[in-house]
């Protein structure tokens, strides 16, 4: 067998291999903590290869914790469905309904069409709308909504330009006469150019991709007549390929800086509430207020910050051509212009059944707001017998239940609801669902194991260092991490571990586990990191150096970003400078306070 062939096989060989590697670990030392950590480690090795796929790996646990005597069957089943699983159930009931009745697309094209069609604009207007609609839908989704959007503006900019161009050289060559087209037209010597339309039709203006530009001729810009591309498949000029690559990534990356913004934006934030909630039941600070007043600030300096980022490498210095008004509009802004208009127009008046949707969005936001803000009694205490029995989840539900009882349009016999169950299995992420699953087993094996207590002390001499040493290590750790695993995978590996650690040095356990939780987002260096990166690379502008490099930036701001957050206004905001009395105390813990 040669190596080709041992290569085809290299994940059914990483599955056989790494059990039997680490088996002498339970073998040879019979405890509940070795055992544990031979199950930890078999899961962080498929998850971080993807020999299995993630949601399967995540079943590991139902296996192994009976056979090692760690927990019994029923018990792992039992924490495999957690309140997560409800609050995303409600939250996908609203996303079904966003995408199933076109508000995605109102909103990403009003939020561009006001923001204006200048590269720089259209980037940002991209980047803002993207991440508000990640707020409240995976970011996959969000990814997939708007990208086509942008798609269809980048071949309509290509195509007015070279309508532009052409119209140019044909007045300087004495060619723009009619008749004189015509005639030449005629002649066998000459071949006609075919001209892209300047106005397709809605469908064609959205699915539309641009094919990658030939190797020989990407890296300089044409000089001449005979150096241009024609706009039909490829890109006419450098610049128009640098623009295209600038408009993939801003899409990206402001999906991912958008999700972090609330609890229910990004599977990665639920994990964290939920491990909250599981493990520190005394701690009511982490709710739907609490974090998007930490947050937004946070998304809203790596937005601006990685607009400009993204600015300078593939538009350029000059940030002066953002602030031109739309009078003074080039002849392919304009055509752009043009072209989102229609496509706006195109969608009619706003549908009875977006404004319903719109409605019940609002009010679920609202229902999280006021909940428990913080600052003054919320709706939940209102039921002061039942004090922390309604969760986020519930508000979720019932609102989430609305969609499958509120008419939306009447057939022949019956009606049809705003979504149907088919629908909603269209959107529902199940192999998200097991995955946090399996997460939420692994970190309840290690608590119960004493896994991670052992792991904890190990840690102790950590607080030694500057408790923002500290952070910024486990920052850059998480942050390395998640570009090689899923988002989720990582925050499941590491929450085991954060939470104890922080107990062993004495320090506030929300201290270490908000900024690494934030940092989980920040997987933006490759096209395998996240499933956004996937889906903008997937449409051949970029290649993964592209990506590398304009990502090591953008990761370099989110830290820093979400250290600044920690060490100012999240201090007062969450008590990170004092021990609370919710985490547990360990008599050898090293004291470490924040300063």
């Amino acid at each position: 067998m040669n190596v080709r062939s041992i290569w085809i096989y290299r994940r059914l060989i990483l599955i056989i291999l790494t059990p039997l590697v680490l088996l002498p670990l339970p073998l040879a030392i019979r405890t509940k903590v070795a055992e544990c950590a031979f199950t930890l480690l078999v899961m962080a090795v498929y998850w971080l290869t993807e020999a299995l796929p993630v949601s399967v790996t995540a079943l590991i646990p139902a296996m192994f914790f009976p056979l090692f005597g760690i927990m019994k069957s029923s018990q792992v089943a039992a924490v495999f469905f957690k309140d997560f699983h409800l609050l995303l159930t409600g939250v996908i009931c609203l996303a079904t309904a966003i995408e199933k009745w076109g508000l995605h697309r109102r909103i990403a094209l009003g939020l561009i069409t006001i923001v204006g069609v200048n590269p720089g604009r259209l980037m940002l207007g991209s980047m803002i709308g993207c991440a508000f609609l990640s707020m409240w839908l995976s970011n996959t989704s969000a990814v997939a909504m708007v990208m086509p959007i942008v798609e269809a503006v980048i071949k309509q900019m290509i195509t007015a330009e070279g309508e532009a161009s052409d119209q140019r050289k044909r007045a300087l060559t004495g060619t723009s006469n009619p008749g004189l087209q015509l005639d030449e037209m005629d002649c066998p010597d000459e071949k006609p150019t075919e001209k892209a339309s300047i106005e397709p039709s809605p469908e064609e203006k959205v699915d539309i991709t641009i094919e990658k530009s030939d190797p020989q001729t990407e890296g300089s810009a044409p000089d001449s007549e005979a150096s241009e591309v024609p706009a039909q498949g490829y890109y006419r000029t450098r610049q128009d390929h640098m623009m295209c690559k600038g408009l993939s990534l801003c899409i990206a990356y402001s999906a991912s800086i958008g999700g972090m913004t609330t609890l229910p934006g990004t599977s990665s934030n639920l994990i964290f509430a939920e491990y909250m909630r599981q493990y520190y039941p005394g701690c009511n600070l982490i709710n739907f207020g609490n974090w998007f007043i930490f947050c937004i600030p946070i998304s809203i300096i790596v937005l601006l910050l990685s607009w400009i980022w993204l600015h300078l490498l593939y538009l350029g210095t000059d940030f002066r051509s953002v602030l031109r008004s739309k009078a003074a509009y080039t002849e392919k802004e304009a055509s752009v212009a043009k072209v989102l208009r229609e496509q706006y127009n195109a969608l009619g008046p706003i549908s009875r059944q977006e404004i319903v949707t719109l409605v019940i969005f609002f009010v679920m936001v609202s229902l999280w707001f006021t909940r428990e803000p913080g600052f003054m009694p919320g709706w939940s205490a209102l039921f002061p017998g039942y004090v922390g029995y309604a969760s986020d989840a519930t508000v979720a539900l019932l609102l989430g239940l609305l969609f499958f009882i509120i008419p939306a349009q009447r057939t022949k016999d019956s009606y049809d609801c705003l979504i149907t169950w088919k629908d909603f299995q269209s959107c529902m992420p199940w192999e998200i669902c097991l995955l946090v699953g399996g997460g939420f087993a692994l970190a309840e094996g290690t608590q119960v194991s004493g896994l991670s207590t052992w792991v904890a002390n190990l840690l102790v001499p950590l607080g030694e260092l500057p408790p923002v040493a500290t952070i910024t290590i486990v920052c850059v750790i998480v942050t390395s991490v998640t570009e090689v695993a899923s988002n989720a995978a990582t925050m499941t590996i590491f929450l085991p571990i954060l939470g104890p650690m922080a107990e062993s040095i004495h320090v506030n356990p929300l201290y270490m586990l908000i900024p690494a939780t934030l940092c989980v987002s920040f997987s933006f260096l490759l096209p395998s990191a996240n499933p956004p990166n996937a889906i903008v690379f997937s449409y051949g502008h970029l290649t993964t150096l592209d990506m590398v490099k304009a990502g090591l930036g953008v990761n370099v701001i989110g830290v820093l970003a979400v250290l600044l957050g920690t060490m100012t206004y999240g201090m007062p905001l969450f008590n990170l400078n004092e021990y609370p009395d919710w985490a547990p105390v360990h008599p050898s813990s090293n004291s470490s306070f924040p300063n």
